[in-house]
C-alpha cells in the first residue's frame, strides 16, 4: 500500500505490486557487487604478488599503489557522475559504467607490468566513484516511499556481497580465473539491466510524461494509477525549474545546508569509524585471541558477518528508521573501539592478556555488526534521500568524493597512526570519533523513514 499524495485534502492510497521494484534495485546493485569485488580483490592477490617466483613481483611501495589508486580514481569519477545522469538518464549512465569495469578487468588479466595494474585500478576507480552516486540514486527514484530504505540497504548488502565473493574464491582459485570471474558480474548487470525501466522522476525532469507513466506502472503494477505520484513529480520540477543547479545552490538555503552537512557528516563518520583499520587488522586480532585459522579463513568469516548483518540492515531499516540505527550503531561502534584499544595497549605494555584472548575476537565481531546495521548502508541511502532533485547529483558527488578521500587518507595514514599513537591509541582515537558521531546524529539528523522528498525538505527547513 503506498501514499501517492493529496487529493481533496486526504490521502490517496492505492495497491502496488513491488517485485519490479526489487529486480530493478537488485539488477543496479549487480554494479554494487562489482565494486565490492574490485575493492577486494586486492587481499587475496598481492600477497601472490609479493612472492619472488611470482611472474609480476611487486614490492609493497607498488601494492599499495596498486590498492590505493582505486580510492584516488574513484573521487575524481564521483563528481560529474550527477551531470552525467541528468544529461544521458539514470538507466544509460548506469550500463556505460559498466564498460570501464570490463576494461580495467581485461587489462588486469593481459598484465605484464606494474604500470598496467595501476591503470586498470585507476580505470575502474572512476566507474566505482561514480557507482556509488548514481546506483543509490536510481534505486531512490525507482522505490516508493514504503520500499525505498530496504532497497537502499540493498547497495551495502551488495558490496559486501562482492567483498565475500572475491575473498572465497581467491581462496582456492588463480588470478586470471579470479579476475575472469569478477569482470562476468559487470556482464551479468548489462543483462538483466537492460530491461529495467528508466528513473520516472528522470523521464518527468525531461517533459517525457508518457514514458514515465509507463515505467511507473512497470513498477508499481498495471493496476497501479500513476497520474497523482506523476503530478507531485511535475510539482516538485515546476518549482525547482526556475533554478539553474549549482554547486552554490547547496547553501543557499537552510534545508539544503543541512541536508549537504548531514550528508558529508554521515561519509565522514563511516570512513573514520575505523572501519578500514579494523578489516586490515583482522588477522592480528584473531591471532592475539589465540586463533590458529588462517588469513584467507579469518577474512571470508569477516567478509561473512558482514554480508549477514547488511542483510538484516534491508530488513529492518523501514522499521527501525535511520537515525536510531545510526545511533546505534556508532555507540557500540565506540564501546568495541575502546575494548579493542584496551586491548592492544595492555598487550603492548608487556601486560598478561592471556585471560582477556576472547575480548578481541568478540569485539572484532560485534563491531562488524554493528557497521553493517548502520554505518554501512544508511550514510548511502542519505545521499539519495536528503537532497531535492536538482541538487541530488551535485550534492551526492561531492558527499561521495569525500568519503573516497578518506578512504585513501586511512588507507595510507593508518601505518603512521599506529606508529605514532600504538594500535591501542588508535582504535581510542576512532572511538572518540563515534562518540562525537552518536551526539551529533541525536541533534541534527532527521528521520526520513516513510516520508516523501517535500516532508523531508520541510523537516530540514524547519517548516
Amino acid at each position: 500500500m503506498e501514499e501517492t499524495g493529496m487529493l481533496n485534502g486526504a490521502p490517496v492510497r492505492q495497491d502496488s505490486n513491488k517485485l519490479w521494484q526489487y529486480f530493478a534495485a537488485t539488477s543496479a546493485c549487480l554494479l554494487a557487487l562489482g565494486a565490492g569485488t574490485v575493492m577486494a580483490w586486492t587481499a587475496p592477490v598481492l600477497p601472490l604478488l609479493y612472492e619472488s617466483d611470482s611472474w609480476l613481483v611487486l614490492s609493497k611501495d607498488e601494492g599499495s599503489w596498486v590498492g590505493s589508486l582505486c580510492a584516488l580514481g574513484a573521487m575524481i569519477g564521483a563528481l560529474p557522475a550527477g551531470k552525467m545522469a541528468d544529461m544521458l538518464g539514470r538507466k544509460k549512465s548506469l550500463m556505460l559504467l559498466a564498460v570501464p569495469f570490463i576494461i580495467s578487468w581485461l587489462i588486469i588479466v593481459a598484465a605484464s607490468r606494474v604500470w598496467m595494474l595501476y591503470l586498470a585500478r585507476f580505470i575502474v576507480g572512476i566507474s566505482i566513484g561514480a557507482t556509488c552516486v548514481l546506483v543509490p540514486t536510481y534505486i531512490s527514484e525507482v522505490a516508493e516511499t514504503s520500499t525505498r530504505g530496504t532497497l537502499g540497504a540493498f547497495f551495502q548488502l551488495f558490496l559486501t556481497m562482492g567483498i565475500l565473493l572475491v575473498n572465497v574464491l581467491g581462496s582456492f582459485v588463480n588470478y586470471t580465473t579470479l579476475s575472469v570471474i569478477c569482470g562476468l558480474v559487470e556482464v551479468a548487470f548489462l543483462t538483466t539491466f537492460f530491461w529495467m525501466p528508466e528513473s520516472p522522476q528522470w523521464l518527468v525532469s525531461k517533459e517525457r510524461k508518457p514514458e514515465a507513466e509507463v515505467a511507473m506502472k512497470v513498477l508499481r503494477g498495471n493496476s497501479y494509477n500513476p497520474s497523482e505520484e506523476i503530478t507531485i513529480i511535475q510539482r516538485a520540477k515546476d518549482e525547482s525549474n526556475s533554478r539553474k543547479s549549482s554547486i552554490f545552490d547547496i547553501f543557499r538555503t537552510a534545508g539544503s545546508r543541512r541536508a549537504f552537512m548531514c550528508s558529508c557528516g554521515g561519509m565522514i563518520f563511516q570512513q573514520l569509524s575505523g572501519v578500514n583499520a579494523v578489516i586490515f587488522n583482522t588477522l592480528e586480532i584473531f591471532q592475539a585471541a589465540g586463533s590458529s585459522l588462517p588469513s584467507d579463513v579469518a577474512a571470508i568469516i569477516v567478509s561473512l558477518v558482514q554480508v549477514v548483518m547488511s542483510g538484516a540492515a534491508a530488513a529492518i531499516v523501514d522499521r527501525a528508521g535511520r537515525k536510531p540505527l545510526l545511533m546505534l550503531s556508532s555507540g557500540f561502534l565506540a564501546i568495541c573501539l575502546i575494548a579493542l584499544g584496551i586491548y592492544f595497549k595492555k598487550q603492548n605494555d608487556g601486560d598478561d592478556v592471556s585471560s582477556l584472548g576472547w575480548l578481541p575476537l568478540v569485539s572484532l565481531t560485534l563491531f562488524m555488526v554493528a557497521f553493517s546495521i548502520g554505518l554501512g548502508p544508511v550514510p548511502w541511502m542519505l545521499t539519495a534521500e536528503l537532497f531535492t532533485a536538482e541538487l541530488k547529483g551535485i550534492a551526492s558527488g561531492i558527499a561521495v568524493t569525500l568519503n573516497w578521500f578518506l578512504v585513501f587518507c586511512v588507507t595510507k595514514l593508518f601505518p603512521s597512526m599506529t606508529e605514532s599513537l600504538g594500535m591501542g591509541g588508535t582504535f581510542w582515537f576512532f572511538a572518540v570519533i563515534m562518540g562525537i558521531a552518536t551526539v551529533l546524529t541525536f541533534f541534527f539528523l532527521p528521520e526520513t523513514k516513510g516520508k516523501t522528498i517535500q516532508e523531508i525538505q520541510d523537516e530540514l527547513n524547519g517548516i
